[in-house]
């Protein structure tokens, strides 16, 4: 689906959806838990929906109740082989990074491995840290022609990691290593990026009854024979969609964001600060390893603030949905501003009146959103290709941006 839009203010209140971080991890936790758990304010989206799928193909019993509450039937320690013809479960991840990552070690940890699928560019995104491991505890892994299959078991004991890949690898094992019968820890080899997502993982474990102790981010403790106790959740709304708002109330749009956590453990709740930073006459730089995600909705105010912009600490947003350092970068070339590009960073360089254009959205939800935003301070209309991925995390993205007051049409 192709959309133009016609520069208009925006104009209103806005509440945000669902944080799809923060349900994917009180999903998880409630399935793997015993008894029945609602979740309040689950608000579908792709990715959640591919969350849903594999744990209903693990067994776990899932109700929708109206639009916005899940019931989940918790599975505790009983996982369903019957009907597996070669023993593995198989879970289709759709385009759901964070699926995947966190069922590679729950599945492994409770059902002896799995076989895994999934679309766009899922399936080529590095999974070398839990490659490594596999290769030391001597668990079976192929991955070829787009699927990944993984048989074995998780045995306690030391997991060492890299933190500049994901955060989601430390996720995932601080899901299944409460569930062996022996004490487990995780070691970081390099300094852990993205904590606040890592903080999310812990705070969602503690709420679900799961012991975890760290030492720095550098040393995580994981005791063994833990349960995940059922309890009812919320899901918070989601600072990395509020990002895109934010970014339309930077330019100059009469925005309200609201129905937010301020005291959220969500890492990208930054983006209040940073707007303020950016606010800021001059040149700045902007270290973006702790909120990766919040580089498209930034770039479109760093390109119309006085001054230039360099984001850094980036590396890792090469192997998002999209390149993201690239389609960023294509994306305001587009609209007329001047971007640089490094392997690690990118350089905008403001003040240059954006003229509209036509922008590919790479099939990538945050660059389709971000274009969206940026149409607002556009002197000619905006044409984006492939309008539809803000299905992934925001479905509801384009009515809201309509309510606001936003002018488009589908071509």
């Amino acid at each position: 689906m192709d959309i133009r839009i016609t520069p208009h203010t925006l104009s209103g209140a806005v509440t945000p959806p669902a944080s799809k971080s923060m349900a994917h991890r009180l999903i998880i936790a409630a399935a793997l838990g015993g008894g029945i758990c609602t979740i309040a304010n689950a608000a579908s989206s792709q990715d959640i929906e591919a969350t849903l799928r594999c744990m209903a193909a693990m067994g776990t019993g899932i109700e929708h109740v109206g639009d916005r509450t899940l019931r989940i039937h918790g599975l505790g320690h009983s996982i369903p082989q019957a009907g597996i013809p070669d023993g593995l479960l198989h879970f289709d991840c759709g385009e759901s990074g964070s699926t995947l990552r966190f069922l590679i070690p729950i599945a492994l940890a409770v059902a002896g491995g799995g076989v895994f699928t999934g679309r766009g560019r899922l399936m080529e995104r590095p999974q070398k840290p839990y490659f490594d491991i596999f290769e030391e505890k001597g668990i079976h892994y192929e991955q070829k022609d787009g699927i990944l299959t993984v048989r074995g078991q998780l045995t306690p004991g030391i997991y060492r990691l890299p933190g500049n890949v994901s955060s989601q690898f430390v996720t995932g094992l601080l899901y299944a290593l409460p569930l062996l019968d022996g004490d487990s820890e995780i070691v970081m080899t390099s300094p852990l990026e993205s904590r606040g997502y890592v903080d999310m993982t812990l705070d969602t474990l503690k709420q679900f009854g799961i012991r975890v102790e760290h030492e720095e981010y550098a040393r995580f403790r994981i005791g063994g024979n833990q349960v995940y106790q059922g309890t009812d959740v919320t899901v918070e709304a989601d600072w990395s969609q509020a990002g895109f708002w934010y970014a339309a109330a930077f330019l100059d749009n009469p925005v309200t964001v609201q129905g937010m956590n301020p005291r959220s453990v969500q890492g990208d709740m930054v983006v209040s600060d940073l707007y303020w930073k950016l606010a800021r006459p001059g040149d700045i730089e902007v270290d973006i390893s702790d909120c990766p995600d919040l580089l498209p909705p930034l770039s479109v105010m760093a390109a119309v603030r006085n001054g230039m912009t360099r984001f850094t600490g980036a590396a890792r947003l090469r192997i998002k949905e999209s390149d993201r350092l690239a389609t960023v970068s294509a994306m305001l070339t587009a609209l007329g501003g001047f971007v640089e590009e490094f392997p690690d960073a990118l350089t905008v360089h403001g003040g240059i009146p954006l003229t509209g254009g036509t922008v590919d959205g790479a099939n990538d939800h945050r660059i389709v959103m971000a274009a969206a935003i940026a149409a607002t301070a556009c002197t000619a209309p905006v044409t984006v290709l492939g309008a539809e991925a803000v299905k992934k995390s925001y479905p509801t993205f384009w009515e809201d941006y309509k309510k606001l007051g936003g002018v488009l049409h589908v071509l």
